[in-house]
């Protein structure tokens, strides 16, 4: 494997600095949008409405996308957005049938090419291929038809033009969701910081390559099925919020993974770790909140803002709504949501920061989530993370970083933990306490308790 890159310090040490629409290190893409150099572009991101995809209904879908980014791109200009990032996130038979993502890259790109001529539209596409290795159980991460099929839609899209590439790779959930449900702390890092990570230098050494290739940019990946999970089971009063928060820093470790094997961003938006990723590298990302409900719910809709580069949507069905179709919709609100935040940037560092505190504050002293991504306390999680050595020590800081803070907070009456979470603060330092300073102690210890029928430990190299 390629040397990886080391980050061993911040490359944002003040939480003033921690703010929307500006990185250290921005990202130039080829019609001239420079993410992170001062506005905020809305990434839009959608989808279909439930069909059956196949052979038989590919004309339809072809029509269906292609009528969907043309009447979105159109109102963006309307509107006179800046600039344009659109996700395609493919659905699984795509990838199964790499030939039918690749096409239907294609039309999105011809699409806004021809808006780019006609009334100025710059934009770019990223494509997020679905990570199918999970189809076959237990998954293969390193070889199979599913990994195949993956990498000749990154291939294929990336020759077309798509010019970020992007995943939410899955190595280490087929463990990761018992460790949730059970609120298994030691199995949560050992899913994230032990396999994870593993996984994620295998794709992301695999997807710089193809990257170099084809002259485009290897944007970054998420914990969306580790921490977001955990963020709808907490939600659903499935799990603690406590615990739900500690995974989301522990995820932070896993993520950091792609830019270490030579991700550069804008981080995927569903990445709510993402902060943390900005706080360590500098690279911008984009972020998700308020604006993606139509995807999924969270306590975070306006401090998830605070940082972002990109404003994205998540995802959201081609359904028709009462003013037009949905995709349209929402590409009218992340339009105003960023012109909101670049109006406040223009006046100024004090009112972009004054806009920030405001989306901080309204939601970081009522769950303990959103409590975490307070620019203070991402800065600290974030120290914590890069100071440790190695992934293993990393994630175990990040989580008693988190859980120091929060207790401290709640001490405080900074952020509201209910009283029947409260002994989930010890409970997750208790299990800390009694995990092995060495990773290779850690890693004997765990796989004993490992189920050969759900895990291959092999595709991680173990």
């Amino acid at each position: 494997m390629k040397t990886r890159k080391t980050f061993s310090k911040l490359a944002i040490e003040h939480p003033d600095e921690l703010l929307f629409g500006r990185a250290p290190h921005p990202v130039r893409t080829r019609q001239g949008l420079i993410i992170g150099g001062g506005t905020v572009y809305p990434e839009l991101n959608f989808t279909l409405p439930p069909v059956a995809i196949e052979a038989a209904t590919m004309p339809a879908i072809r029509r269906e996308y292609r009528a969907i980014i043309r009447s979105a791109a159109e109102r963006a200009a309307a509107l006179a957005a800046p600039g344009l990032v659109v996700e395609f996130e493919t659905l699984p038979p795509m990838v199964e049938h790499p030939e039918w993502g690749i096409e239907l890259t294609g039309i999105l790109l011809e699409e806004l090419e021809k808006l780019r001529q006609s009334q100025g539209l710059i934009s770019a596409l990223r494509i997020t291929p679905n990570d199918t290795r999970e189809m076959e159980r237990p998954p293969r991460m390193r070889q199979g038809p599913w990994l195949e099929g993956m990498l000749q839609v990154f291939e294929g899209t990336a020759r077309l033009g798509a010019e970020l590439l992007s995943i939410e790779s899955v190595g280490g959930k087929e463990l990761h969701d018992e460790a949730l449900t059970n609120c298994d702390l030691p199995g949560v890092i050992f899913a994230q910081a032990v396999l994870g990570v593993r996984d994620m230098d295998f794709l992301w050494t695999g997807l710089k390559d193809i990257a170099d290739r084809h002259g485009v940019i290897c944007a970054g990946d998420t914990a969306c099925g580790f921490a977001n999970t955990a963020m709808v089971l907490a939600d659903r009063g499935m799990i603690p919020r406590v615990f739900a928060a500690v995974v989301r820093s522990i995820s932070a470790v896993r993520s950091l993974a792609a830019y270490e094997c030579g991700a550069v961003g804008p981080g995927k938006d569903c990445g709510y770790e993402n902060v943390f990723l900005k706080a360590i590298t500098g690279c911008p990302m984009s972020m998700e909140g308020k604006t993606a409900a139509c995807a999924h719910l969270s306590a975070v809709g306006n401090i998830a803002a605070a940082a972002c580069d990109l404003w994205s949507n998540e995802s959201v069905q081609d359904i028709k709504l009462l003013s037009g179709m949905a995709p349209v919709c929402f590409m009218e609100q992340l339009i105003y949501d960023c012109r909101l935040m670049n109006t406040a940037a223009a006046d100024g560092p004090a009112a972009a920061r004054q806009l920030r505190d405001w989306l901080v504050k309204s939601d970081a002293s009522l769950d303990p989530q959103a409590f975490i991504l307070a620019p203070e306390n991402v800065l600290a999680i974030a120290r914590a993370i890069v100071v440790a050595p190695g992934r293993y020590r990393a994630a175990r800081a990040a989580a008693e970083q988190t859980i120091s803070l929060l207790e401290e907070a709640r001490r405080a009456g900074a952020v509201h933990v209910s009283p029947r979470e409260q002994p989930w603060l010890e409970r997750m330092r208790d299990a800390l306490a009694e995990m092995p300073e060495r990773e290779d102690d850690f890693i004997a210890q765990m796989l004993p308790l490992v189920d050969a029928q759900r895990c291959r430990l092999e595709e991680y190299g173990l």
